[in-house]
């Protein structure tokens, strides 16, 4: 004991031993003793010396520790002291004095070595994962910080063993329910690192109900308000999330992106924000991104974008971005997400561009963010994020790049100059004086003018008063004006690239370009000169300009037309130095950052040069250019023939997908008529067997009846009995009127059935006559409504047996009341010899005689009704045999449009095959020809676009 007190501190009377001897004694005192106590305090003893002696400790006990876990498991202190050494030993956790002697590499190293000795043997991984799960805190929290810090060092084979450990990601999940807050917020950091790219384990987490669970945590820290524990739990679903599609529609489908919203509502008095507010703020925003990233799959995205506006998610957002009082770079990160959750989402950009400032009066936030973003003084990553809202705003947005093409044109510019216009905006920072907010400006611009040739051709209409007393110019003049004057590189390159995505695909607005005389030597000087590297951008961006005038030149101009710019390239240019001032563009190391992601991200505004969607542009045009400049006259010649070709094709195929259109509309219309006359016919069948059951019902009371009858006339022959049977026949005979009526009742409801069956097959006859000039589509339906018919027809065949049974029901009615005479007849006798009840018999006789007379009357009734049914029958068989004949006609009118049809697609074949070798031609010639499925793809998404812009007005 005197040892051990040395070890810990205590006075000793001989000299102090070495550390590295002291930790050799240590480690023979575990490995040796046999009490449960001496190997405890050399355990400890060893916990103390760890941090200090991390080598000697590691080197020497490590495998005496290991030793220990597996055989002492009951004494949970032991096991405790055993996990804090070895967490000491693994852990790069050290104290300040000593990373200050030793270098963080040598630390780095130490610690990853030491823990691949550990992991060298699986089973002590599986050993510390089933300590974790022990619920004594001295085990469990000792041993989820060294499972961390395992991760921590060599995380990608710690994961594979605990993946492939029976459920080992199971038994870690078990923390998070953890009434213990530090077991559960180290068991957060432990998930963390455990989830690191592996996207096997995060499926695992978030199946094993991890969302939940965060989000509970998150509710019960305050939200935004909480503290690390809500940082942590958001990177940890940013880990599960992020660049997983599995579980970003879990969590989509989970109902969880509706949780997000109580994040984000921020109270009015916004003075005063904590770093961790706004740290958790800025995540909770990033995880909203991840969900709706660009780089995610269009349908997964646009399912998450629909579920954020119907939550009230992107109103939320809203707010925030039009809150005073919220720090820079959260109003930034807020302007980020909502350009993402509105991207390409029509109903979420709608709605954006009717959210206006509280400002007075009202402005659309729009304006008052392109206000931000065309003035240098706001930093510059705020500008860069509006920007990127904007190209958000008007991606795949037509509705959205006329509202905004609109306040620049004559007719929409307000004369009072009380408000601003996004248009006033664009122009006032396209032609400012700084360099940043003119290529904003012309970015922004491009991007309203984005695959919308109707809009490229009204911004021709915009003039500008340039000063008092000179006339206006055109916007497309003042830009070329710009360009001429020698600006920034940046304000030139701003201005090119709307140039070029101005006149692409336009060839009005290359006619408009090259009317200017001044344009094409500007731009042929500028390519031909041998300038800096700094103006090498500038040149290949005027070679582009020029190349798309000539690749969209409608030679409309005798002095600009193709073959005289290509002649003009040759003589002051040259091809070849053409081509190689071209390919400038995409060599730039700026273009080539710029064509990684949609969103705008520079280090300095002196490296803002590209846009994201001018890159596309060039890749595009880069190689038709090259090869429309080497072009002879004749190849143009030819060109153009397969285009118009090409033209007269679509316009046929155009013309036939309306045919169809037509005709698919045309079947949806009788496919609903037979739905809504089947519906009738199942009613009417629901009535008729409602019927027939009644009728049976009737009749087994009549048989009842019938049968007390006979057991009464036999057993009563006295003269009390005669008159006792005598009002049992009044009663009978007054039940058989009753009966009567109720028989008349049903004949009523079955002739107003025959005449709704009569309108019905008019209306089918109708129906039939006005089908008759449909093509073949249209056919099958109609045939489908005779068959129809001839269900009718069947039901109308048994209404008739049903009639008929009923005639025969109404034939024994009429034996029983003449029964019922026979028996009054033979009663008479009786009531004759009896003086008192004299008159009583008479009354009853000729109460009977009038009540059979009556029954005799409506019996006839119902015969003539009987009768008339007979003959709506017989007109309903006539009207059968004549939609029969109308049948027949259908059926060769049918087979006359089948004749047509298979001629009609003889001749769409013979134009297909006349249609591939023009292609073929045209591939020879070195021309680019789209392929049949992406012309049709073209075609599909242009009725989407046109679909949307009808549910839009």
């Amino acid at each position: 004991m005197n040892f051990l007190r040395g070890v810990m501190g205590g006075p000793s009377a001989g000299p102090q031993p070495s550390g590295a001897d002291t930790i050799q004694k240590l480690c023979d005192r575990v490995a040796s003793s046999t009490l449960l106590d001496d190997r405890r305090d050399a355990v400890r003893a060893l916990k103390s010396l760890s941090k200090k002696y991390r080598l000697e400790v590691g080197i020497q006990a490590m495998e005496h520790l290991i030793h220990v876990l597996q055989t002492d498991r009951s004494d949970s202190e032991i096991i405790g002291y055993a996990l804090d050494t070895l967490y000491n030993v693994i852990s790069n956790d050290l104290e300040e004095e000593e990373q200050e002697e030793n270098s963080a590499k040598q630390v780095d190293d130490l610690g990853s070595q030491f823990t691949e000795i550990f992991i060298k043997q699986q089973e002590n991984v599986t050993l510390l994962l089933t300590l974790v799960e022990e619920f004594d805190f001295h085990v469990r929290w000792p041993g989820v910080k060294l499972l961390t810090s395992l991760l921590k060092q060599q995380g990608p084979q710690v994961q594979q063993i605990i993946l492939v450990s029976p459920m080992g990601v199971s038994r870690l999940m078990d923390l998070l329910a953890d009434s213990r807050e530090v077991i559960r917020n180290d068991g957060v950091l432990l998930l963390q690192q455990l989830t690191k790219s592996n996207a096997a384990i995060q499926k695992i987490v978030a199946f094993e109900n991890a969302f939940e669970r965060l989000l509970d945590i998150i509710t019960e820290e305050g939200n935004s308000d909480g503290g690390i524990v809500v940082e942590d739990c958001l990177l940890l679903l940013q880990n599960l999330l992020k660049n997983n599609n599995s579980n970003q529609n879990f969590f989509k489908e989970g109902s969880y992106i509706q949780r997000m919203k109580p994040w984000f509502e921020v109270g009015d008095d916004n003075c005063g924000w904590s770093a961790q507010k706004v740290t958790n703020l800025h995540l909770m925003l990033q995880l909203v991104r991840v969900l709706v990233s660009p780089t995610n799959p269009p349908g997964a995205t646009s399912s998450c974008q629909k579920a954020m506006f119907h939550c009230g998610l992107l109103q939320q957002l809203c707010t925030i971005l039009m809150a005073t009082g919220v720090p820079a770079d959260i109003l930034t990160e807020t302007i980020n997400t909502v350009s993402e959750v509105i991207r390409g989402c029509q109903t979420n950009q709608d709605y954006f561009a009717s959210v206006n400032a509280p400002s007075n009066p009202p402005r659309p936030a729009i304006v008052v963010l392109l206000m931000s973003m065309v003035n240098e003084r706001q930093p510059f990553v705020l500008r860069c994020a509006v920007l990127y809202c904007f190209q958000c705003f008007l991606y795949k947005n037509q509705k959205g790049q006329g509202e905004i093409v609109s306040t620049l044109l004559p007719s929409t510019i307000d004369a009072t100059g009380n408000s601003v216009s996004a248009g006033q905006l664009l122009c006032g920072g396209l032609f400012s004086t700084d360099s940043l907010s003119n290529w904003c400006a012309a970015v922004a611009l491009a991007h309203a003018l984005q695959e919308n040739a109707t809009l490229k051709e009204q911004l021709l209409r915009v003039q500008l008063a340039t000063s008092i007393g000179n006339p206006p110019v055109s916007l497309l003049q003042q830009c070329t004006n710009i360009l001429s004057q020698g600006s920034k590189v940046q304000t030139r390159v701003g201005l090119l690239m709307l140039l070029c995505t101005w006149l692409s695909n336009c060839s009005i607005a290359v006619t408009h370009f090259l009317h200017n005389p001044a344009n094409v030597p500007f731009l042929t000087g500028q390519i031909a000169e041998n300038l800096g590297e700094e103006e090498q951008l500038v040149q290949g961006l005027c070679a582009l300009l020029l190349g798309i005038s000539i690749y969209y030149n409608d030679n409309s101009l005798e002095n600009y037309r193709k073959e005289k710019l290509k002649q003009l390239i040759e003589k002051r240019i040259g091809r070849e130095n053409f081509i190689e001032k071209l390919g400038f563009i995409s060599k730039h190391e700026l273009y080539s950052r710029a064509a990684q992601k949609p969103q705008p991200s520079f280090s300095s505004p002196d490296h803002m040069m590209f846009d994201h969607e001018f890159t596309k542009l060039v890749k595009e045009l880069e190689g038709v250019i090259s090869k429309a400049i080497y072009k002879s006259s004749e190849e143009d010649k030819k060109e153009e023939e397969v285009k118009k070709t090409l033209e007269q094709h679509d316009n046929i195929v155009t013309h036939y997908k309306k045919v169809i259109r037509e005709q698919d509309q045309e079947l949806e219309e009788l496919k609903q008529r037979i739905n809504t006359l089947t519906s009738q016919n199942e009613q009417l069948q629901a009535t008729v067997t409602q019927q027939v059951s009644q009728i049976q019902q009737h009749k087994d009371q009549y048989n009842l009846l019938k049968v007390q009858l006979g057991k009464d006339t036999q057993h009563h022959n006295s003269h009390g009995d005669t008159l006792q049977m005598n009002g049992i026949q009044t009663e009978e005979v007054s039940k058989l009127k009753e009966e009567l009526e109720e028989w008349k009742n049903k004949h009523e409801l079955l002739q107003g059935q025959l005449k709704e069956k009569d309108s019905v097959i008019e209306k089918l006859n109708s129906s039939q006559l006005e089908m008759g000039t449909t093509e073949q589509s249209s056919q099958t339906s109609k045939f489908g409504g005779l068959e129809h018919n001839n269900e009718l027809q069947k039901e109308l065949e048994m209404l008739r047996s049903q009639i008929q049974l009923q005639s025969a029901e109404i034939s024994k009615l009429q034996m029983e009341n003449q029964k019922l005479q026979v028996m009054n007849a033979t009663a008479d006798p009786v009531l004759g010899d009896s003086g008192a009840t004299a008159a009583t018999s008479s009354e009853l006789e000729g109460r009977l005689e009038q009540e059979i007379k009556e029954l005799k009357s409506e019996i006839k009734a119902l015969s003539e009704e009987k009768e008339s049914l007979k003959q709506h029958l017989d007109s309903s068989s006539s009207t059968v045999a004549i939609l029969q004949d109308e049948k027949s006609k259908l059926q060769r009118e049918v087979a006359e449009s089948k004749k047509e049809q298979d001629d009609l697609l003889v001749l769409l074949a013979d134009q297909d095959q006349k249609i591939s070798a023009l292609k073929i031609k045209l591939k020879d010639l070195g021309v680019p020809v789209e392929d049949e499925d992406d012309t049709e793809s073209g075609d599909q998404g242009d009725e989407d676009e046109d679909g949307d812009e009808e549910e839009q007005d």
